[in-house]
């Protein structure tokens, strides 16, 4: 049985205005055009802000009638979060910092002592205060002076990704009238704490400009202007603190520039001027070296050295670690005595230290399928790592590593207030084969008395793009559905970077539909291997993982019990032709361009999810947008909703809720945030009939 639309409440339907442009000699006919505001980024469209709210009141219609079940998940989720949270403690420069949940707060309260003392924590900013009256709050870069003295940080309070910088003096308590509009949020402070450098976006949302801030002047200078429009532009300091890293790039090709933070107006020293395909980052220490990991080489990266006192090309640069392709080099961290790689061996995370002699070891983790990753680290002249762990068994724990004892210290292990035991869960990785013959890991969690066989719900995700791999960690929402019946499943699928570089490239531009068939492969060898039956998989992704559900809903509809799509990328022909958006240029090198390439086009054209939806029955869908969201723009899932409605041949439900006061991310208040994952449970648990 499918989850069909009530006959009680109608759909929405948009209207059907017939657009045909030509490209290539190919027609492109597009019915639901007019749903992108011709004004955007302003959207005041009366027609397409009036079917948005007919969608919004559908989706309230439907979900009002299953309002006890949302609301008992919510309180699950919500009893799994500890309500009165706080940090562990880190130490940077002079001062010791931690944020703090109050008892039911939506955001975090930040607070700081001097270090090596037992001093009261003063309370130095407070999200809470900065969100009151806000429905939207996201806070992007928290940056104290190095002399401890100003605090700049950058908000969003629209979800459009715009931040504005602010700047406090933290021995006043005077906000300063320093305050910087549409930047991408990031802050680096000049040595002397007299100023600091940020990134202007363009009008179409392009980190593009990065310039210097004296403090109290009204008049800021250009550090650096990339002209590119493919290009993006980010900012970092290197962990000696002595560099600014000026990250220009597209999906593949970097451009790095250094500039001393001790002279901000210097003119940036580029490490490699771009060369197609080459793609690298910077770190500095060691007797004042540069560290690059970069794929000149090989595909899975590695490690150079060259001098900061004498410029360089790549061709002299000292081959310090090599990675190969079982050892995939994803970053690094320079300490005093010490440089952190975090890597892959064999699909599996590592953290490894390598002493300055040479001598390199593991960190052992309890578990080997697992996420490890750095955590807090800010001093570079220290014996001690902060590290995080999780698995899909185990809760997130933050350790202290001692590199010298080689040993862990738990700092505070991730409390489930309601109550959880990993023993009441078991988890596995499997290969499958997929049609060409590639093997595929799927990671699995279930409770150990789940039963598996006819008609079992197994919930399957995937992301598979940008070469961002999905580890296998912890949720504590998920186990709202483990512990109603479910298997959990996460597709390793290509297209992200889980078995390396090579895996990412794998599943992009013409070999884009390696993501979609592997999943779809994935779901078909659960049901191979006696995990499920067919028709009890529900799916779920988002961004480019909508694209990916959109596409194997097209490819094998039959296949699943109902899907989700998030803020799905799923118009991707009609992005790809419009120069005029912000992500398009910079997208060329993951999907291809076809305004110029007729080739490119038709690779597009054959798996656009829009494009291809067709006259045959789809399982039920929720499909979720942000009207302000700049990544994947609102009229995608409207589009995608409007067109399946009036395409499909079945009775199922198929939802929209768009978010029209935030982003790409939904909510920001973390307890908002788990009212949209109870609202996409319940919908699941409509689909199997469990409610």
């Amino acid at each position: 049985m499918r989850l069909t639309a009530p006959t009680t409440s109608n759909p929405p339907r948009a209207s059907i205005q017939p657009t045909e442009r030509s490209f290539h000699g190919k027609i492109l006919k597009d019915d639901y055009f007019w749903l992108k505001d011709q004004g955007y980024p302003e959207v005041t469209d009366e027609s397409v802000l009036s079917y948005l709210k007919q969608e919004n009141s559908y989706f309230e219609n439907i979900m009002g009638d299953h309002k006890a079940i949302t609301d008992e998940i919510f309180s699950e989720l919500k009893g799994r979060i500890k309500e009165d949270d706080e940090g562990v403690p880190f130490v940077d420069g002079a001062y010791e910092y931690r944020w703090v949940f109050e008892k039911g707060a939506q955001y975090r309260s930040w607070y700081r002592r001097k270090s090596g003392t037992q001093a009261s924590w003063d309370l130095y900013f407070d999200e809470v205060k900065e969100a009151e009256g806000l429905d939207f709050f996201k806070l992007h870069d928290l940056a104290v002076s190095p002399d401890g003295r100003y605090l700049a940080w950058s908000t969003d309070t629209n979800g459009s990704e715009r931040f504005t910088i602010n700047v406090k003096d933290l021995m006043t308590g005077e906000t300063l009238s320093d305050a910087i509009e549409n930047t991408s949020g990031e802050v680096v402070w000049s040595s002397d704490s007299l100023g600091f450098c940020y990134v202007i976006v363009s009008q179409e949302w392009r980190p593009y400009l990065v310039q210097y801030h004296a403090l109290g002047k009204a008049e800021d200078s250009v550090i650096y202007e990339e002209k590119e429009t493919s290009f993006f532009v980010h900012i970092s300091s290197t962990s000696s603190k002595q560099w600014l890293e000026i990250r220009s790039a597209d999906h593949v090709t970097a451009e790095n520039h250094m500039v001393p933070l001790a002279t901000p107006l210097a003119d940036p020293i580029c490490l490699a001027p771009r060369s197609a395909g080459h793609d690298y980052t910077v770190d500095h220490g060691w007797d004042n070296q540069f560290v690059i990991r970069s794929n000149r080489r090989q595909s899975n990266f590695d490690l150079y050295l060259c001098s900061a006192e004498e410029t360089s090309t790549p061709t002299e640069w000292t081959l310090f670690l090599s990675g190969d392709k079982t050892r995939y080099i994803r970053g690094h961290q320079l300490f005093k005595e010490f440089i952190v790689v975090q890597e892959r061996l064999n699909g599996l995370d590592k953290i490894t230290i390598i002493l300055r002699g040479g001598e390199e070891h593991a960190v052992q983790f309890p578990e080997d399928v697992c996420e490890c990753s750095l955590g807090s680290n800010y001093r570079y002249e220290t014996e001690v790592i902060r590290v995080a762990y999780t698995s899909m068994i185990s809760p997130l724990s933050v350790y202290d590593y001692h590199v010298t004892q080689q040993s862990l210290t738990l700092m505070k292990e991730q409390a489930i207030p309601s109550g959880y035991s990993k023993d009441d869960y078991t988890t596995s990785r499997v290969l499958i084969e997929a049609r060409d013959g590639e093997h595929i890991p799927i990671s699995i969690v279930h409770r150990k008395d789940w039963k598996k066989g006819a008609d079992a719900p197994v919930h399957l995700y995937g992301y598979g793009a940008y070469g961002l791999g999905m580890s296998p960690s912890f949720s504590s929402a998920r186990l709202s559905l483990l512990d109603r019946g479910f298997a959990y499943a996460i597709a390793h699928i290509r297209g992200g970077d889980e078995m390396g570089y090579d895996w990412y490239t794998a599943g992009k531009l013409k070999s884009r539909t390696n993501s979609f068939n592997d999943f779809v492969d994935c779901a078909q060898s659960l049901i191979d291997r006696g995990l499920t039956t067919k028709g009890s998989i529900s799916i779920s992704g988002g961004s480019a993982g909508g694209e990916l559900m959109g596409a194997v809903l097209n490819q094998a509809p039959d296949l699943f019990k109902a899907a989700v799509l998030h803020v799905p990328f799923v118009d991707v022909l009609n992005t790809m032709l419009d120069d005029s958006l912000p992500l398009t240029p910079i997208e060329w090198p993951e999907w291809g361009n076809p305004i110029k390439s007729a080739e490119d086009y038709e690779t597009i054209a054959s798996y656009c999810p829009y494009s291809n939806i067709g006259a045959k029955d789809y399982p039920p869908q929720l499909v979720t947008g942000g009207l302000n969201d700049p990544r994947v723009t609102y009229w995608e899932p409207a589009k995608w909703t409007a067109k399946m409605r009036a395409m499909k041949t079945d009775k199922n439900l198929v939802m929209m809720k768009m978010n029209m006061g935030a982003g790409h991310a939904g909510k920001s208040g973390r307890f908002e945030r788990l009212k949209e994952v109870a609202e996409e449970y319940t919908f699941l648990l409509m689909s199997f009939g469990r409610v």
